[in-house]
């Protein structure tokens, strides 16, 4: 079964487990079964990162079973991207299916969308978007978030690269208007103003945008020793392709600061990838117990290397249902309150989530594509070159969980 086959296949198959059966009433009950949600992008131009995402719910779902001996089932749902379908969907699957536990939003906007919609439901929702403001000025007592926000992926990787490259002194960006491109930017400018570095220019674009020459021609006259990609998915894949084929990888150094990881790596090839930085929450390659069992399962069950959308969603929800197992009870209050402060060993190492404004805590990764001679297996396309963790005090992220 090839890739795409097997993504065909595991969204039809996620869709389909016995989920019309499955009346409010009994789903309610003590001993029926506890369906998640899974909302994403399953079409439009994130497509790929929320199949996988799929994939990474299917795994955890069908490899754990049951919990406190209910059955687990989960359904499938295409937010195409989009805030207000993202809230449809969700809000008929909680009130036609009496789903409580939600794991997805690939987009910041459709995440800060869906968890505020959760909250007022009595869910609960466990996301990998960036923005800052979702466990800041917009958190709440039903959203979780696993991925390190905006503010500390820069630093994490802005911060090392400028020491790593202190004839850097110019720095150009290119941005997708959205909630999750200013949250990246704001960070950026910051940090730069800070370290007396210019910042030269910016490009904003539209989350369509397909054709990024203009921005980069705009980018070239503006001479950068660094050019800074703050879009995501395929829209950083594409910037990376036309500014290599302008020939900027011979004179500037390129960083996307929110990578996809191996999919990413896999679309591009290695030579695109060869001595380009960039920045993830997520590599196959990270040494903990969690993870290892995590590539195992995945490749066991789809043949395939786990990447960063399959590992967020697979994560996502094993803290909902370690939450549930703690709680001993699928009541979404009790849940929440068994998963507030708990510490645990994760894909990314000891874990843990910050009580005050739901923020998982965790590292996040610098890595730079090595050369496709010295690649060890047909995944190895990077080298991690620095690991770390940057967050705001809870007193700064501006979140006050409502009473």
């Amino acid at each position: 079964m090839n890739r795409r086959e097997l993504l065909k296949f595991g969204s039809m198959a996620a869709i389909s487990p016995a989920l019309a059966g499955i009346s409010s009433a009994f789903a309610a009950t003590d001993s029926g079964p506890i369906l998640f949600g899974c909302p994403n992008p399953m079409s439009g131009p994130f497509a790929a990162n929320g199949k996988y995402a799929a994939l990474g719910m299917q795994l955890i779902i069908e490899e754990t079973g049951k919990v406190l001996n209910r059955p687990l089932k989960y359904k499938i749902l295409d937010s195409q991207g989009k805030p207000a379908v993202a809230i449809r969907e969700v809000q008929d699957l909680f009130q036609q299916s009496n789903a409580h536990f939600f794991s997805g939003g690939i987009l910041s906007s459709e995440a800060l969308a869906m968890g505020k919609s959760i909250d007022k439901l009595g869910g609960i929702f466990v996301t990998t978007a960036g923005a800052d403001e979702i466990t800041g000025v917009d958190c709440n007592h039903a959203t979780f978030r696993w991925s390190v926000p905006t503010y500390g992926a820069v630093q994490e990787t802005v911060g090392p690269l400028i020491k790593m490259l202190p004839k850097a002194k110019r720095w150009y960006t290119i941005t997708p208007k959205y909630v999750f491109g200013e949250g990246l930017l704001t960070a950026t400018k910051n940090l730069l103003k800070k370290e007396g570095l210019e910042h030269v220019g910016n490009s904003y674009h539209g989350l369509d945008e397909r054709e990024f020459s203009g921005y980069l021609t705009n980018a070239m006259a503006a001479k950068p020793d660094v050019l800074l990609l703050l879009n995501f998915g395929s829209q950083s894949s594409e910037t990376l392709r036309q500014a290599v084929s302008f020939g900027m990888k011979t004179n500037t150094t390129i960083l996307i600061a929110w990578a996809s990881g191996l999919e990413q790596f896999e679309s591009l090839g290695a030579d695109l990838c060869e001595g380009v930085y960039f920045g993830v929450q997520y590599w196959h390659q990270i040494d903990s117990p969690l993870n290892h069992t995590l590539v195992k399962q995945t490749r066991d069950k789809f043949k395939i290397t786990p990447n960063y959308s399959l590992a967020g969603n697979y994560i996502c929800t094993k803290l909902m249902l370690d939450g549930i197992t703690k709680a001993g009870s699928a009541d979404p209050a009790k849940v929440i309150a068994a998963m507030e402060g708990a510490k645990y060993s994760g894909i990314t190492g000891p874990e843990q989530i910050r009580k005050e404004d739901h923020q998982v805590i965790k590292n996040y990764y610098l890595l730079k594509g090595k050369p496709k001679g010295k690649m060890k297996d047909k995944d190895d396309y990077c080298d991690i070159l620095h690991a770390g963790q940057s967050f705001l005090p809870v007193a700064e992220t501006g979140c006050k969980m409502p009473a």
